[in-house]
C-alpha cells in the first residue's frame, strides 16, 4: 500500500477531516484508488498524517456516507463502486464487449424493409400532409388501428380517450405534469423502472415504494399504506415486470383495481411487452380488468417494433382527457406525423400480426434458452428471482456484496449489466444487477454468462467483507 499518495499540506483555516476526506475522493476520482481497493488502517493513516484516530473516522464516514467506500467488519474499509455514476451511453462500441445492459432488441427482429415501403406509401399518398401538425393527440386513422388492436386484449379504448405518445417515458412525463404537484404522494413499485423514478422525483412527489413478492406488487402492505397515507397515482408494471420479470397474479390484477376505486387514487400502468405470454398463465393487463375507469394504460411498442420509432399510445379516463392533452401539447406540441402515419399504414396493410407472432417466437426460445442456461451456471453461486417470461433476469449476489462492485468488476471482464441500485428510490443493501437478453444472440449470452460463472468466486474473493 502506497501510503504517500495520502500527503497533505493541511490549511489551517479549514477542518483537517474535511481536508482528508476531499483529499482521498480526488484520489478515487483521478483513478488512483479503483473500486475494491482497501484504504489505510485507521490508526496508520492517523499516524502518518499525524492527527488523532478520530480525525480519520471522521472522513471516512463522510465517504461512506457518500457512497465513496464501505466498511467492512474485520476486514476495514474499502473503495465502492457506487459512486460511479452508471450509464450504458457511455460505453463503446466494442464486438468483444457483451451488451446485457440494454433492453433495445436486436436489429434482425425488425421490418426494416416492409416499413420502408410504409414510409413511401406515406409520402405519396398523402403527400405534404405528413409533415403537418396533428391535433396534438394523435392521427385518427392510427387510433383506430391501435382501438382494433387493443381490443384483442380486452382493453376497450375510442378515438377521444387515445393519445398517439412518443414512448412511455414520454408517457410517463406527461401524466406527472398533469396529475402531480410537488409533494404529492406516489406509490412505486420496488424495484422499479429507474425513467418513472427520475421523472416522479423531478416533479416534487413524495414516493412511497412497495416491494415486489414473486406473484406482484404486495397486496397487504400496499393497503397498509394506502390506510396510513392517501396515493395520488400508484405506477406499476403488472407483466413481466423491468427488471425483475415479474408478473402479478389474476387476483392482484384485480385488487388493485378495486383498492383505485375504493380508496380514489389512480393506477399508471406501464406496459411493454403484454403482448406476448411466453410461459405465464394471465398475461392481460391491468387496464383490462379496469371496470370502474382508474387506469391510465401507456403501451410501448420500442421492444416489439422499433425503439427508434418513439411511439407509444395513452388510454386516458375520460374526466382527465383535458388536462392530459394540456400536459401533451406542452411536450411537444404533437408526435411526428410522418411516424404515425407510416406506422398506420404498416399496420393496416402489411402483415402485422405475423410479426408480432414471429418476435413472441423469438423472444420465448431466447427467455426459455436463457433461464434454462442461470440455472445451470449461475445458480449454484448467486440467486435467481424465477419468473414465467419476459427479457429481464434480477439476479441477487452474496449478502455483504454490492452490485455496483460487481458491474464495473465483470465490465473489466466485457460483461455489461446493470446495477440493481438503479431501480431502487433508495440503495439499501443492493446486492442486486439485471440482465437483458433483447439485444444479444443466444449464443452470444451464454458466452456471456460463461465469463460471469467464471469470474463469480473471484469477485466474492475480492469484494470479501
Amino acid at each position: 500500500m502506497d501510503i504517500q499518495k495520502y500527503d497533505i499540506f493541511f490549511d489551517k483555516n479549514e477542518s483537517k477531516y474535511l481536508q482528508i476526506y476531499n483529499k482521498i475522493k480526488e484520489i478515487i476520482n483521478d483513478g488512483e484508488l479503483k473500486t475494491g481497493d482497501k484504504l489505510p488502517p485507521i490508526r496508520k493513516l492517523a499516524d502518518y498524517l499525524d492527527v488523532n484516530s478520530v480525525t480519520i473516522v471522521k472522513a471516512y464516514q463522510l465517504l461512506d456516507s457518500e457512497g465513496y467506500v464501505n466498511k467492512r467488519m474485520g476486514s476495514g474499509t474499502f473503495v465502492s463502486g457506487k459512486h460511479e455514476k452508471y450509464s450504458r451511453l457511455e460505453l463503446k462500441e466494442n464486438e468483444n464487449l457483451y451488451r446485457l445492459d440494454t433492453g433495445n432488441p436486436s436489429a434482425d427482429i425488425f421490418p426494416i424493409d416492409d416499413f420502408k415501403k410504409a414510409i413511401n406509401i406515406a409520402l405519396n399518398e398523402d403527400s405534404y400532409n405528413v409533415f403537418d401538425y396533428d391535433d396534438g393527440t394523435g392521427i385518427l386513422e392510427l387510433k383506430e388501428v391501435m382501438i382494433k388492436y387493443l381490443n384483442d386484449f380486452c382493453i376497450k379504448s375510442s378515438v377521444d380517450n387515445l393519445f398517439i405518445i412518443s414512448g412511455a417515458q414520454q408517457g410517463i412525463d406527461i401524466i406527472s405534469k398533469a396529475l402531480i404537484n410537488y409533494s404529492d404522494v406516489v406509490f412505486i413499485e420496488e424495484p422499479t423502472y429507474s425513467g418513472a423514478i427520475n421523472i416522479l422525483k423531478g416533479r416534487g412527489a413524495k414516493i412511497v415504494p412497495i416491494p415486489m413478492l414473486d406473484d406482484g406488487i404486495d397486496i397487504g402492505i400496499l393497503k397498509l399504506k394506502i390506510e396510513k397515507i392517501m396515493p395520488k397515482l400508484v405506477y406499476i408494471m403488472p407483466n413481466f415486470q423491468n427488471p425483475t420479470g415479474i408478473s402479478y397474479s389474476e387476483y392482484k390484477k384485480k385488487k388493485i383495481v378495486e383498492l383505485a376505486e375504493e380508496y380514489d387514487f389512480y393506477i399508471l400502468e406501464d406496459d411493454f411487452i403484454s403482448d406476448f405470454k411466453f410461459n405465464s398463465e394471465n398475461n392481460r393487463t391491468v387496464k383490462s380488468y379496469d371496470i370502474y375507469n382508474r387506469v391510465i394504460y401507456i403501451k410501448s411498442f420500442s421492444k416489439i417494433l422499433m425503439p427508434g420509432l418513439r411511439v407509444g399510445i395513452m388510454d386516458v379516463p375520460s374526466e382527465l382527457i383535458e388536462r392530459v392533452a394540456i400536459s401533451k401539447y406542452s411536450s411537444d406540441i404533437s408526435t411526428s406525423t410522418l411516424i404515425q402515419k407510416s406506422l398506420f399504414y404498416y399496420m393496416d396493410r402489411f402483415n402485422w400480426k405475423k410479426h408480432i407472432s414471429s418476435v413472441e417466437k423469438i423472444y420465448t426460445r431466447k427467455f426459455n434458452e436463457v433461464q434454462e442456461y442461470i440455472e445451470k451456471k449461475l445458480c449454484k453461486k448467486l440467486k435467481l428471482i424465477k419468473t414465467d417470461g419476459g427479457i429481464n433476469f434480477f439476479l441477487e449476489l452474496k449478502r455483504g456484496y454490492y452490485s455496483r462492485d460487481f458491474v464495473g468488476f465483470i465490465l473489466d471482464k466485457g460483461v455489461a449489466v446493470q446495477p440493481g441500485s438503479i431501480y431502487y428510490d433508495n440503495e439499501i443493501d443492493d446486492r442486486f444487477f439485471r440482465v437483458n437478453i433483447a439485444r444479444e444472440s443466444t449464443e452470444r449470452i451464454k458466452k456471456a454468462i460463461d465469463i460471469i460463472s467464471d469470474n463469480l468466486d473471484l469477485f466474492y474473493t475480492k469484494f470479501s467483507g
